[in-house]
């Protein structure tokens, strides 16, 4: 096999890792917004399941 072919593979499998690892790193950052009391109180208000 072509010597740059190997090369390829190993850079190109090499940036999908360094991408994914600077990805999570970021999100760790970021805070999730708190919910509220009635989030879901109006969850189930169009649900027909039943009604059939």
């Amino acid at each position: 096999m072509n010597i740059w072919i190997v090369v390829a593979i190993i850079v190109v499998v090499l940036g999908f890792i360094v991408g994914n690892i600077m990805l999570l790193q970021q999100t760790a950052k970021e805070k999730l917004p708190k919910p509220d009391k009635d989030n879901n109180a109006n969850f189930d208000d169009d649900d027909d399941w039943g009604k059939k």
